[in-house]
């Protein structure tokens, strides 16, 4: 299969997006003129310069500023019509997309009501118009611990819309235990549960976000490979993992793609069950094509391919009535782009 073949099929796969992050995929000219508007004197004021970092902690620096610049629902609703937008053009069709309410009411007195209704609107307009369907997964900061998570939950809770479906855990990875009560709060409230873990954390961070906090899938978890006897267990149990190829290049140890030792292409290797995701695309130049060509160059199969697409149906918290639909028309249409594909390789 030629490039140009190959990015044909990439580009016509239908996609879901399990990993994106509002804030994260803020880009860099709309960060520009949110920042004039609300009179934020940014680090840098010329495009290229803003988002630059070197590791997960430099980063969230980083992934504050642009929190800093949304303040108001037409902040939101445009910085999330954009957002899915962007999935839209790479064939993504749809989306649970995290966001991060607590620095956003921290910092800037930012009502978490007003939050959902500009981020629900923006969901909605892309539907309308791009035809992408999203639901919503606000995020835990970590830092700020499991009593905090307590809260967060119980807010969650009380200000319930449907287009929220569960929640996650994200900014700088640390223990998972003390979350486990938040987690089983959340579950009693009938909300799904998943956890960023193994990105720098190590292995038993993805165990014990597995066993503790009760989570569907896991976000990132390349660690995992250090644990072949985890490896073997998730890849019995088929938990599924939320893939950031790019990521990887900015805040892991794995900063070469191309390396036969990449964690992703390891988990590849070892049965793991894995979804493609851009994760934060605005702050790191990334598309969610971008991520299928990346794993396409480590020599993985149009049927290979498929199997990570449907990976992102049977991941997600869709019903299972709609998922069940999904998958069959999903895989119905991807035999049928496989069949050219294969016949000009």
């Amino acid at each position: 299969m030629t490039n140009e073949d190959r990015d044909r099929y990439l580009r016509a796969l239908p996609k879901a997006e399990l990993h994106l992050h509002l804030e994260g995929s803020v880009a860099e000219p709309t960060l520009i003129e949110l920042a004039a508007k609300h009179g934020i004197k940014l680090p840098f004021a010329e495009i290229g310069e803003l988002f630059r970092f070197t590791d997960l902690a430099e980063f969230l620096g980083m992934y504050d500023v642009v929190c800093d610049a949304m303040r108001d629902a037409g902040d939101f609703r445009r910085t999330t019509f954009e957002a899915l937008g962007r999935v839209a053009d790479s064939g993504g069709r749809y989306v649970e997309l995290f966001f991060s309410p607590q620095p956003h009411m921290q910092r800037n007195g930012v009502a978490y009501a007003t939050i959902l209704d500009g981020i629900i609107a923006g969901t909605r307009d892309a539907q309308t118009d791009r035809g992408v369907i999203a639901r919503l997964i606000p995020a835990h900061n970590r830092e700020l611990g499991g009593e905090a998570g307590l809260a967060f939950v119980d807010m969650v809770l009380a200000e319930r819309r449907d287009e929220v479906i569960g929640i996650g855990l994200d900014y700088l990875e640390n223990d998972p235990r003390p979350f486990a009560p938040m987690y089983e709060r959340a579950r009693k409230g009938g909300l799904h549960v998943t956890a960023h873990a193994g990105e720098i954390g190590p292995a038993s961070y993805v165990r014990d976000s597995l066993d503790l906090l009760g989570c569907e899938r896991i976000d990132h978890g390349y660690h995992i490979v250090d644990d072949p006897e985890l490896v073997e267990r998730c890849r019995a149990a088929g938990t599924f993992f939320t893939a950031c190829p790019t990521t990887t290049t900015y805040t892991t140890d794995w900063r070469d793609l191309t390396s036969p030792e990449h964690a992703i292409r390891r988990m590849l290797d070892g049965g793991l069950a894995l979804t493609l995701n851009t994760d934060d695309p605005g702050l790191m130049r990334t598309t969610l094509l971008d991520e299928y060509r990346y794993v396409a160059e480590m020599g993985r199969t149009p049927e290979e391919l498929k199997e990570i697409c449907l990976n992102g149906l049977r991941a997600s918290w869709l019903d299972a009535e709609t998922k069940r639909a999904w998958i069959a028309n999903w895989s119905a249409e991807i035999d049928e782009l496989i069949a050219p594909a294969i016949a000009t390789s």
